[in-house]
């Protein structure tokens, strides 16, 4: 988001420091938009009243992974009017944050002068769902505040000026106060569309039925303290939940440091020991029970599938499960005891801190144990025959939706369901009917992706947003380094042929057809060659004939002759002055042929080859058209002959 057209503060139109939200957030903000004259306006207390009664009606068991749904009264300079708002932590549970899409879409439908805006810590992200099919010009950098929900519908707010040609050219984020002024006075404006609506709202259709489904009962053996902790306050499984989930060992270290309780009449019973015991837990692992546990599904497989070794206070309970009673179901009563025993510890680590806690739930558990500690401990609690009478107490649901067959997953990529297991008959498949529709959605949205025939060679279409602005030279080059590789040909039987050698696999005929032709092909290279050293022959053949037509080849015989000379008139010379010539004459270094040599040239040649400082120029490309090759310079000679 381009943050420099933004007005900083002092400046006209400033309204304030945006917060950004953290992660795995939902922010929701509800505004009434009409005259105020007008009779059926409905004032913010009204919203929020039904607000709330539309969740008790949906949603009045729902457990909340961390932060409920809850709406305050607020305003903001520059708007002009208040407003409801509210933000709600949903952690690791996204069911939460379509849960309040779902409920607020429904709101809307309620009241005709309502206008919704919903986002989260990644922005608008219910154009994120409609990805697919939103428009060009609606960018991240220009959508933020331009996504409505009123009366059920997705409605966009348009950009001022839309430049076709350019889909990013107004690329200025729209403020809230502009958003507004644009609901007020051009309601019609506004864009619908059916088919970016359908996207969006997708993970909607599975609601209302979505909200019981996402709920799981499990039994668990559990201290009977606990389970009336549980039955008066049921949401605190949620925060109990998290606390063993996020645990860390300073938590853990009074769980971890008590052990297990002595037996009654035990001579440890009676001495004083200075270790800490079971009684020093809140909920020490005595007078369990079993009772049906109402989780969400994330709460469930989050306690579920954590390793954790037994606390010494709870290896005595474990103890006796394993040897005392009956091996039938002895599974299933170990598994049972292992789930309460995470989520007594939870509880444990819970309770320590509730009256510090900033959850409401949290801070009851903690004024229920004051209340029973004032009331006489263990007499307050329920006895069996009221545990008994509590509803659903007994309820287990199945949960194979933890389970993965990557069978019936293939059979679902295929189009297929099947029993689970591979077994035919029960046509379950993969999965829930909702796992199976999402599975079924992302599967055809990638065929269609890769059955695109509107895309060309170079791929799919990338728009001007994805494109990095800030490409080097070096970028450049390299595009037009690819560009010239996509000509080059690629040879089918050659390619064979590897193939086969790097499987050890014998050559066949079409093998030998390759070296054929690759045979073929070094000789046509071989002759080509040949033709080039003869062009470069003759070439060098007319270069020294014009040459020697401008004399540049004529040689001076007058130093050879001077030197002759000398040596007539030196008759009188010793022998070993006589031997000298000789040697020179038998190396070829002495003749006695004329050699004419025009110094001249030779001293402009070589200076010009120095000049060139071992770089290509044109007296080393001369020479080298004549076959003479010189060292760089004087110094390096000197160390070639070293």
């Amino acid at each position: 988001m381009d943050t420099a057209a933004e007005p900083r503060p002092g400046e006209e139109g400033f309204d304030g420091f945006r917060m950004r939200l953290p992660e795995d957030c939902l922010e929701y903000m509800l505004f009434v938009v009409g005259d105020k004259s007008a009779s059926d306006l409905p004032s913010l207390e009204t919203v929020r009243k039904a607000a709330d009664q539309k969740l008790d009606q949906l949603a009045r068991d729902y457990i909340w992974q961390r932060d409920p749904f809850r709406l305050e009264t607020r305003s903001q300079k520059g708007l002009g009017l208040p407003y409801l708002y509210g933000t709600t932590h949903y952690g690791d549970s996204v069911e939460d944050e379509w849960l309040i899409v779902y409920l607020l879409r429904e709101l809307s439908k309620s009241f005709p002068h309502l206008w919704i805006r919903v986002s989260d810590s990644d922005g608008e992200f219910l154009l994120i769902e409609a990805a697919k099919v939103t428009p060009k010009w609606l960018t991240p950098e220009n959508d933020a505040n331009r996504v409505w929900i009123h009366d059920g519908r997705l409605l966009i707010i348009p950009l001022s000026n839309p430049d076709p040609s350019h889909p990013a050219a107004d690329s200025a984020p729209l403020s809230l106060a502009e958003a507004i002024q644009t609901i007020r006075t051009a309601p019609s404006s506004l864009i619908h569309s059916p088919l970016i609506e359908a996207e969006a709202f997708y993970r909607l259709e599975k609601y209302p039925g979505q909200i019981t489904a996402w709920l799981h009962h499990a039994l668990v053996t559990i201290p009977r303290k606990l389970a009336y902790i549980l039955h008066a306050r049921p949401k605190s499984v949620a925060p109990a939940t998290e606390a063993f989930y996020l645990r860390d060992p300073r938590s853990l270290k009074p769980i971890l440091s008590a052990s297990a309780a002595p037996a009654p009449g035990s001579a440890s019973a009676s001495s004083p020991s200075s270790s800490a015991t079971a009684a020093d837990l809140i909920f020490p692992p005595i007078d369990l029970v079993t009772v049906s546990v109402r989780f969400t599904r994330v709460l469930y497989a989050q306690l579920k599938s954590q390793h954790f070794p037994p606390p010494p206070a709870w290896r005595g309970a474990l103890r006796s499960v394993v040897e005392g009673g009956s091996s039938e179901n002895l599974q299933r009563r170990l598994a049972r005891l292992e789930l309460g025993m995470k989520l007594t510890t939870g509880f444990e680590m819970l309770a320590r801190t509730a009256h510090d806690s900033a959850s409401r739930v949290v801070r009851e558990v903690g004024l229920l144990l004051e209340d029973l500690a004032e009331d006489g401990g263990d007499r307050a609690l329920p006895s069996d025959e009221e545990i008994q009478g509590w509803e659903g107490v007994e309820r287990e649901d199945d949960d194979s939706w933890m389970d993965i067959d990557y069978r019936d997953f293939e059979r679902e990529l295929d189009g297929a369901a099947a029993g689970r297991r591979g077994q035919p008959g029960d046509g379950a498949g993969f999965g829930d009917a909702a796992a199976q529709a999402d599975l079924r959605k992302i599967v055809s949205r990638f065929e269609a992706f890769l059955n695109d025939e509107t895309a060309g060679i170079e791929g799919a279409e990338i728009d001007e947003m994805d494109r990095d602005n800030d490409s080097t030279e070096e970028e450049s080059e390299e595009g037009s380094d690819e560009d010239e590789d996509k000509e080059v040909s690629f040879d089918e039987e050659q390619f064979a042929r590897m193939m086969r050698e790097m499987m050890g696999l014998p050559a066949d005929e079409a093998s030998g057809q390759g070296k054929a032709k690759q045979k073929a092909v070094d000789e046509s290279a071989a002759e080509s060659d040949e033709e080039e050293e003869e062009e470069i022959r003759k070439l060098a053949e007319q270069m020294e004939s014009e040459l020697r037509g401008h004399g540049a080849l004529d040689l001076d015989p007058k130093p050879k002759t001077a030197a002759k000379s000398i040596k007539k008139k030196g008759e009188t010379t010793s022998k070993a002055e006589q031997v000298e010539p000789q040697e020179e004459e038998e190396d070829g270094e002495g003749s006695d042929e004329e050699v004419d040599i025009d110094y001249n040239l030779a001293k402009n040649l070589l200076e010009s080859f120095k000049s060139q400082a071992g770089m290509a120029g044109p007296a080393g490309n001369l020479l080298g058209l004549m076959g003479v090759r010189l060292p760089r310079d004087e110094e390096d000679s000197d160390d070639d002959q070293k």
